[in-house]
């Protein structure tokens, strides 16, 4: 069996509140996409709007491999946008629940079949493919169903997909009633929203019943709780039912994190398959084991879907681990200090502290009694900020034995420090600002502000962190941690090269 992916990210992941893709947003997405090896695109509604049709516009002209579909109402008007877009196919959505006749649609059975035939006519005369959808299709009448879809066929459409529109279904009854659809003989597509969060298991289970194509998005994004998760349901469908999808699966992690940056919908830690957590380890045991033989504590491996491990450092790790990362950095530990350094940790642990890359090695070289070395330190730092001033930031650093002083402007004085400080730098090392998070420790005005910094520089991200009651000032203490951390391992790694 290979099951065919249709995804709807462009329309019904657009439709999460707080999202709107402009016409070229539209298209970086649509491209990946195209890239990633979904079958169907569909590209949006072309009836919403002038700019939701130019972006389904530039989609359709782009050359793009996968098949091309705009979402429409069984309306003339919406064929005709559909149609001017130059789409390949259409998702011709139609309600019938008695619940939506009666309060939506205020139409009767008769007339709402009567619309559905007609539709579906109309786009095939004028050469669109027809998917025809029911709508709110898992709190309606079987029989009815069966009716406006068999009607549907006879007038042309190609496909039929029934919606699980406020997500009701649980696998058991996905099952059952996806089977109900198979004698209608024509392929037939699941879409499962994820109101109790069973979208993907529903997805699985109506495939399993005979459905051959799953309506999903990137990430789950879309309306109230979200839809079918593409990444999970197709590594779900490799690794756990042996089907095959025309999916680049090592292509997730990448188009994940792509979305969620376009969107501003950004993942749970937790997130399966593509959350930042979803390979990392703290427990020791877990984290001792994977070590030894990955698949004791991960079903599938990080790469197959380009994500990475990582190990994270708190009150469960486990003292290989520790040793593993001390190692790398480059010290030889006798075992007194290293249960210094091991105690050192799980105490910051107990205190709800995470220790990164940065704060390990501060660590080691205390226990070890050896001068931390800071290529870069901070000699004085300004701001000047206010409601009708340009934040504006001035630093002055030590690099070495030479004192260097640089401004910079900003949307804010943590921004425009951290400008200033990377224009001070720039000849240094080419270092790239992952992530930068913000966490208000205590209650109050005055409280202690944890900040942690990603950076990265030749593919290898480093993480630091500063704890203060000043936001500016631990967001610089940070970035400078993580440049001195990057540019310390540049300088052990040239004198290994020479």
């Amino acid at each position: 069996m290979k099951a065919r992916i249709f995804d709807t990210t462009l329309r019904d992941g657009e439709q999460t509140p707080g999202i709107s893709l402009t016409p070229d947003e539209k298209l970086l997405i649509a491209r990946k996409l195209d890239e990633l090896g979904v079958n169907v695109i569909e590209a949006g509604s072309a009836i919403t709007s002038e700019g939701e049709r130019n972006g389904i516009k530039k989609i359709t002209s782009e050359g793009l491999s996968a098949e091309l579909c705009s979402f429409t109402r069984a309306v003339q008007l919406d064929i005709d946008a559909a149609l001017e877009c130059d789409v390949d196919s259409i998702h011709l959505v139609v309600p019938t629940s008695d619940l939506h006749l009666e309060h939506k649609l205020r139409k009767s059975r008769e007339q709402v079949k009567r619309m559905a035939v007609e539709s579906t006519q109309y786009a095939v005369d004028h050469g669109l493919l027809v998917e025809i959808s029911s709508e709110d299709a898992t709190r309606s009448d079987m029989e009815f169903m069966k009716e406006i879809f068999q009607a549907g066929i006879d007038a042309g459409a190609k496909r039929i997909c029934a919606c699980d529109t406020v997500g009701i279904l649980t696998p058991e009854r996905s099952f059952d009633f996806y089977s109900q659809l198979m004698d209608l003989n024509v392929p037939l597509s699941v879409h499962c929203h994820n109101d109790f969060g069973l979208a993907v298991a529903n997805s699985l289970a109506g495939l399993r019943a005979g459905a051959t194509q799953a309506h999903v998005t990137v990430n789950g994004i879309g309306e109230r709780a979200g839809n079918a998760s593409l990444e999970e349901l197709v590594v779900s469908l490799y690794s756990l039912y042996n089907v095959q999808t025309q999916i680049n699966i090592q292509m997730l992690y990448e188009v994940s994190k792509m979305v969620a940056r376009i969107t501003g919908m950004y993942l749970q830690p937790n997130k399966a398959i593509v959350g930042e957590n979803a390979f990392a380890h703290e427990s020791g045991i877990h984290a001792d084991g994977v070590m030894k033989k990955a698949e004791t504590y991960e079903p599938i491996m990080p790469e197959l879907v380009g994500h990475k491990r990582r190990f994270v450092m708190g009150k469960h790790v486990g003292s290989h681990i520790i040793k593993q990362r001390i190692n790398d950095m480059g010290f030889r530990v006798d075992d007194e200090r290293f249960s210094q350094i091991f105690n050192r940790i799980k105490s910051l642990g107990d205190m709800g502290k995470c220790v990164t890359d940065v704060d390990l090695q501060a660590i080691a070289e205390d226990v070890m009694g050896v001068m931390s070395e800071k290529p870069v330190e901070l000699q004085e730092l300004t701001i000047v900020s206010g409601n009708k001033v340009t934040p504006t930031a001035s630093v002055k650093l030590k690099i070495g034995d030479v004192e260097k002083l640089e401004a910079g402007v900003g949307v804010g004085p943590v921004d425009a420090a951290i400008v200033a400080i990377t224009k001070t730098i720039e000849d240094l090392a080419n270092i790239e600002f992952e992530e930068y998070h913000v966490d208000a420790i205590t209650g109050g005005t005055d409280a202690l502000i944890d900040v942690v910094i990603k950076l990265k520089h030749d593919g290898k991200v480093v993480s630091a962190r500063s704890t203060q009651p000043d936001i500016i000032n631990a967001s610089v203490e940070a970035f400078l941690g993580g440049i001195n951390k990057i540019l310390t391992d540049k300088k052990v790694n040239e004198s290994k090269n020479v």
